[in-house]
């Protein structure tokens, strides 16, 4: 099987001046909050990472898990949520941590579900929005970059759960 032809669309240079602003915006809205940054597995765990060591105020960090893709590059718009990680966040400021808002889908059902279990409040962060893709109404609160209608992949962003580890954001061509 022949790789497929990938070129850089974000570097990893740009990520970091990224992750630095939004950083800066967090800790504007949540220093005085002991928020729980909420990570939307698999894809965030990168930028999640480099996010929270730029958050320097008290803070808790949990996880979950919820796709609406099995593989490939189509969604299947039937968002499945993980067993067993179903954090407690009744009455704490919450900050759901996403790779990269494509259809909105999978978020809107996200948000949909950890509203129910009433928390303060309930701020989105993306470091990628592809709008031009939307199909659910969903607004972010913090929004890192805007990409084209491509598929990408790197920094935390697969294609049949490769090329998560690149350091870069890379379309796929077809």
């Amino acid at each position: 099987m022949n790789s497929p032809v990938m070129q850089v669309l974000v570097s990893g240079k740009e990520i970091d001046a990224t992750v630095n602003r939004l950083a800066k915006e967090i800790t504007r809205d949540f220093q005085d909050k002991n928020p729980v940054i909420l990570g939307a597995l698999k894809g965030s765990f990168m930028f999640m990472a480099d996010l929270v060591r730029q958050l320097h105020f008290p803070l808790e960090i949990d996880f979950v898990r919820c796709s609406s893709y099995e593989s490939g590059r189509h969604t299947t718009s039937k968002v499945k949520l993980a067993p067993g990680l179903d954090p407690d966040i009744r009455g704490r400021q919450v900050l759901v941590v996403e790779d990269i808002v494509d259809t909105g889908i999978t978020l809107a059902f996200l948000k949909a579900y950890l509203e129910k279990k009433k928390p303060a409040s309930l701020k989105l962060c993306a470091l990628a929005d592809k709008p031009s893709r939307r199909v659910a109404p969903l607004a972010l609160d913090y929004t890192g970059l805007t990409v084209p209608d491509k598929f990408v992949v790197g920094y935390g962003m697969d294609f049949n759960e490769k090329y998560r580890n690149l350091p870069d954001i890379y379309f796929l061509e077809d």
